[in-house]
């Protein structure tokens, strides 16, 4: 199997990086039990780019290699540090690459050195504990997981930027008339079908400097397949001019160069889009004997046609000149044409996508709830978390969906789908049941953190009662005081007064006492 050397068409698979995952932490350090959630946000996947770069000719390296693929993002962690960003996949093509989607949808064509397109967008790396704590949610016991980036297949197609292109039957002579006038060095042969890539040279005519490439094995057909035509049309759509190289020395019989011209118009017209293109006639080989009869035979009827012909001979470059210069005054003319041509100002405006809104119908599998931020926001939760399905059900909420649910008809135990069919998420409805961990009084909020909770104010009776102690007593000593008052009594009292531990005791010993000798008793 022969291995290409030039490719023009390949079908790619490009998927971005995951973002990474967020992390629930909680601060622990000495003498702070409830030092607050510290977990880090998960950083974004990488994305892929398409870069035109000027020393890349051709697509053969994503023919070899048709799967790319982004670096995923870095995973939070505790301390509040987030993880690290994945690498965006750079990858370099051609000047005039199309950029389109298998179904024929044209995304870009990239032109210039530079040209850059976000083909993937990375994923979005998710929030770590730390960012999702509020007033209302002081201590979330879970994360966010990272979304996935954008995975698809593209098709990237290069036309050549050329100034100038040949066109003409296999072994007209159009390589070794890129050879002649110019430093490109074509395989040249005298047989058909030599050239099997199209050939670019760089042509220099005075002050005026321009590009020409030729279409190999354009015969009759083209345009249906035959030869080699089909696939290398697309690489004259950018020129400025055509030039028919007509073979005037054809070994063949029942040829003529009128005859070629006519059928390679006939494919170009057939093919499409380059009826407004210049024309320049090249009649080849005039060197040969018989090719010099044969274009003075036919060179008064291609001028009553209002063509501008030439004679010539790449071999010995003779009517080569003229002919490079009648190439420069189109190529300027062209130039001119565009620098002078106001140029409409193209406002790119994408269709808005209103992440408030949602859909909810009714299918054979349940009801199936499609929009923006559910999709994304059951992308982004942990399942395998109480908490974080409790928060996944608040937001739902929030946005409307149980309520749209309710007022269709939706009654509890019916099956809620999130999402694509072919990727759904399933609940049982369960409407206005709150969900999450235990210890919540509502989705997200946890009643440790709250300011009136028995052991904030224990430490306050505490501190308070520090002022009034004695110079040998300890906090711990004040404490156990606070807890037990009858075991450990105040710290200061009037002898004999109510306060008086042993006064009490006394009059309780001398009341029993009376209370024996009682004869009443």
């Amino acid at each position: 199997m022969a291995v290409p050397t030039f490719v023009d068409r390949v079908m790619l698979h490009v998927a971005a990086g995951r973002g990474g995952n967020g992390v629930a932490s909680v601060h622990r350090e000495k003498f702070k039990p409830l030092g607050g959630p510290d977990g880090g946000n998960g950083g974004p996947g990488g994305s892929i780019i398409l870069r035109v770069d000027p020393d890349v000719t051709t697509l053969l390296d994503y023919h070899h290699s048709p799967k790319r693929k982004a670096e995923n993002g870095g995973h939070g962690a505790g301390d509040h540090k987030n993880g690290a960003h994945g690498a965006d996949l750079v990858l370099p093509v051609p000047a005039g690459t199309v950029v389109g989607l298998p179904n024929g949808e044209v995304i870009a064509d990239l032109v210039g050195p530079g040209t850059e397109l976000v083909i993937a967008q990375g994923g979005k790396g998710g929030l770590g504990n730390a960012s999702l704590a509020s007033k209302a949610r002081k201590a979330p016991g879970f994360a966010l997981l990272g979304e996935p980036g954008d995975e698809l297949e593209i098709v990237l197609e290069l036309k050549v930027v050329a100034d100038v292109g040949l066109v003409g039957y296999p072994s007209a002579g159009k390589s070794s008339l890129i050879a002649a006038i110019s430093r490109a060095r074509p395989k040249i042969a005298d047989y058909p079908f030599t050239t099997l890539v199209p050939n670019l040279g760089v042509v220099t005519a005075g002050e005026t400097t321009f590009t020409v490439a030729d279409v190999p094995g354009l015969i009759e057909g083209a345009a249906e397949g035959r030869g080699l035509g089909h696939d290398f049309l697309r690489h004259i759509e950018r020129c400025a001019a055509l030039v028919h190289v007509l073979d005037t020395a054809t070994l063949e019989p029942g040829r003529n160069p009128v005859d070629d011209l006519d059928v390679i118009e006939d494919e170009l017209r057939r093919y499409g889009g380059l009826e407004d293109r210049p024309r320049l006639v090249a009649l080849n080989k005039v060197d040969v004997p018989d090719g010099r009869d044969i274009s003075s035979m036919v060179l008064d009827e291609l001028r009553a046609r209002g063509l501008r012909v030439f004679e010539i001979s790449a071999m010995s470059g003779e009517g080569t000149r003229e002919l490079v210069f009648a190439m420069a005054e189109i190529v300027l003319a062209a130039r001119a044409e565009k620098a002078t041509e106001i140029v409409e100002r193209i406002v790119l405006r994408p269709k808005g996508i209103d992440e408030d809104e949602f859909t909810v119908r009714k299918t054979g599998a349940g009801w199936r709830v499609r929009g923006v931020k559910p999709e994304r926001w059951v992308r982004q939760t942990d399942f395998s978390n109480d908490e974080a399905v409790g928060f996944l059900a608040d937001r739902l909420n929030r946005l409307g969906v149980e309520t749209k649910l309710l007022q269709l008809g939706a009654e509890e135990g019916d099956a809620v789908l999130i999402g694509h069919p072919d990727d759904s998420v399933v609940f049982d409805f369960k409407p206005g049941i709150d969900a999450g961990a235990e210890n919540l009084s509502r989705r997200g909020q946890d009643e440790r953190f709250q300011e009136d909770r028995p052991a904030a104010q224990r430490r306050r009776d505490i501190q308070e009662s520090m002022a009034d102690r004695a110079e040998t007593e300890t906090r711990a000593d004040v404490a156990r005081r606070l807890d037990r008052p009858d075991e450990y009594g105040p710290l200061s009292y009037e002898i004999g007064s109510d306060d008086d531990p042993d006064a009490a005791t006394a009059a309780t010993s001398d009341e029993e006492a009376w209370l024996e000798e009682d004869p009443g008793e």
